[in-house]
């Protein structure tokens, strides 16, 4: 390769690295961003540092974690903030990035229902409703809180949960959910809450069968007919009924 040649290569890769720097917006921007940062279109190093990318430490300049979702940058008021609850202030992290790219080329925010919930302290990751809107249909309408008892915070869908494998809610049993869970506390039951269901009832009941030790009822109850009693390996009556009703306490 001859000498004028490399001189020249040289001379382009020289004047393509001082555009980068001069020009940046044009020479490496993914896309336009988003309005509210249309200012800082030719101002590329407001967010990226030299050679490293854009740096959550630059966003909070200007984005006070304190503030957002409650004051605009410039102070105001928020008057239609995203959600009903600021969420920022409860992140583990001022790490900006790892949800935010407002580059329109590079997809201004991450798909919706994407977000890492890790991000989040502990304390909120377990109050589901500060930030997501309650479901309105007739089962949801019954449950305060609760969420991951049957969702996970990676996915709405599939929820996880089958009552049916615990008790069949036949007609005589879908009631509301708080007839069995007080105060909508799904990790406990009774089955006080009927009228026919009282502890003395229940007692009296089970003594006439010889039954005297029992506390679980969906141990051996698996719907609303009494004698449907849960069976071990399809034959027979589970091994602590059939000692009970022996007689052999």
């Amino acid at each position: 390769m001859s000498r004028i040649v490399k001189i020249i290569l040289a001379v382009n890769l020289i004047a393509l690295t001082v555009l980068v720097f001069v020009y940046p917006n044009l020479m490496v921007g993914p896309g336009k961003l988003i309005p509210g940062h249309k200012s800082l279109e030719t101002d590329c190093f407001a967010c990226h540092a030299p050679l490293t990318g854009a740096q959550s430490a630059r966003c909070v300049t200007c984005h006070k974690p304190g503030e957002i979702g409650r004051l605009t940058t410039t102070g105001l008021p928020i008057v239609k903030p995203l959600t009903s609850t600021p969420f920022h202030q409860k992140l583990v992290s001022e790490d900006c990035v790892a949800c935010h790219s407002d580059h329109a080329g590079v997809k201004r925010f991450r798909p919706q229902g994407h977000f890492n919930h890790d991000l989040l302290k502990k304390e909120t990751r377990e109050i589901c409703q500060d930030c997501h809107k309650a479901p309105v249909d007739p089962l949801h309408k019954q449950i305060t809180g609760n969420c991951k008892q049957c969702h996970s915070q990676d996915k709405w869908k599939p929820a996880t949960f089958d009552h049916d494998k615990y008790f069949q809610l036949d007609r005589d049993h879908n009631k509301g959910c708080v007839t069995c869970h007080v105060r909508n506390d799904y990790s406990s039951y009774t089955c006080y809450g009927c009228h026919e269901h009282t502890a003395e009832n229940i007692r009296r009941k089970h003594v006439e069968e010889n039954i005297r030790n029992f506390s679980n009822c969906v141990e051996c109850h698996r719907s609303a007919n009494e004698h449907d009693i849960r069976r071990e390996g399809g034959e027979g009556e589970s091994k602590r009924v059939k000692k009970n009703r022996d007689g052999d306490d």
